[in-house]
């Protein structure tokens, strides 16, 4: 007679300790085919991304003339549904109103195209072949690069003070475009909301009609999510009845109603997206630093600090300074002339020679301060 014990108890310990050897013995393999005592996990994690760089690199180009051409139709699509729609409806509110619209919404209108222009098509700025001061030598252009210079992948050139590629614009935001860059996002932001003020009255009558839902009417995902699930939970076989409070319209009115819709949900959709973007740029025009130098600051950040160093960015000549230079407000120049108002006016300095911050200690404080 054979007696069969059943170890059902061990199984999950069993599974738990094949698993490891298996991890264990990849490990080994691992190391063993591909190990290098000077491969540090950024190089590994970059090796691995290298396929999907090079793909973006292959066509982000191709992309940007896209990118573009949907930026002009939409921004194309909100002027003639506000002219169309919105603007009738404040001219029956009067006819001053009916005139600061125009003014107002011109001025935020060239402003937006102006800077978008000059943005897209400014070249940002390259390294001649001769500067004056280099820091390190691009190992794709084979050219000294100058401080704050990096090499663009897609445009398969350095950047002088390289801030990221934009397929939107389809160009790199860099030296020479970078103010535009920074004001065309700051006016199309005003621009949203500006259209989502004006348009807020004729939305809520064609979207929610004579309904009432528990939140404001400009926070529409909620007030749709409410009524998908009111709906859902009094869901019957009974056929579905007509509610009164629903907006009657005929074919006439269609558009208009359709219309209205869309330039408030794209004029809500546009600031949600921008305003993180806008906080973002903020951030880093106060510190003056770009995109790339945020990550190489923080990687020295973390080495100094290793080594009981304190990091100071060399370019941070104050918050209010950084804004002066950044927008280019010298020899005169004031907002109302050259940031409210179109301006192309150059940068401060050429790109090739950026002054750094002075830090003297304060003993008594123990810290470092500005000159």
């Amino acid at each position: 007679m054979v007696k069969i014990q059943w170890k059902l108890l061990e199984l999950p310990w069993r599974l738990k300790a094949s698993a490891i050897q298996s991890f264990q013995w990849l490990r080994l393999l691992r190391q063993t085919l591909f190990y290098n005592h000077f491969t540090s996990t950024t190089v590994i994690m970059e090796t691995a991304a290298e396929p999907m760089f090079w793909t973006v690199d292959r066509f982000a180009k191709y992309l940007g003339p896209i990118f573009m051409t949907a930026v002009v139709c939409l921004v194309s699509s909100v002027i003639v549904v506000a002219y169309t729609c919105l603007l009738p409806q404040e001219y029956t509110k009067g006819v001053a109103r009916c005139i600061f619209h125009l003014f107002f919404g011109h001025w935020l209108l060239v402003n937006v195209v102006f800077n978008y222009v000059m943005a897209a098509f400014t070249n940002p700025g390259n390294p001649p072949y001769e500067v004056p001061e280099t820091v390190s030598i691009c190992k794709k252009c084979i050219s000294s690069k100058p401080p704050r210079t990096h090499h663009c992948s897609i445009c398969n050139k350095c950047v002088l003070k390289m801030d990221h590629h934009c397929p939107w614009i389809n160009n790199c935001v860099g030296f020479y475009n970078h103010r535009y860059f920074f004001l065309f996002i700051v006016y199309l932001f005003i621009g949203a909301i500006y259209v989502c003020a004006v348009g807020y009255d004729s939305f809520k009558e064609h979207f929610y009609g004579k309904k009432e839902y528990p939140f404001p009417g400009f926070m529409y995902p909620l007030n749709i999510a409410h009524e998908v699930w009111q709906h859902t939970a009094t869901a019957t076989a009974a056929p579905y009845k007509h509610d009164e409070n629903d907006l009657e319209m005929d074919y006439v009115d269609a558009f208009f109603h359709n219309a209205v819709l869309y330039e408030f949900i794209l004029a809500s959709g546009v600031c949600v997206a921008i305003s993180l973007l806008l906080v973002w740029h903020i951030k880093m025009v106060s510190y003056n630093e770009t995109n790339i130098e945020i990550h190489i600051n923080k990687k020295e950040k973390a080495r100094l600090k290793a080594l009981g160093i304190k990091f100071k960015n060399p370019y941070h000549h104050g918050v209010l300074r950084n804004w002066k230079i950044f927008l280019g407000l010298y020899d005169g120049r004031t907002i109302w002339r050259h940031i409210l108002l179109p301006s192309t006016h150059p940068p401060e300095g050429d790109g090739l020679r950026w002054p750094k911050a002075q830090y003297k200690y304060d003993r008594k404080k123990g810290i470092l301060q500005l000159l």
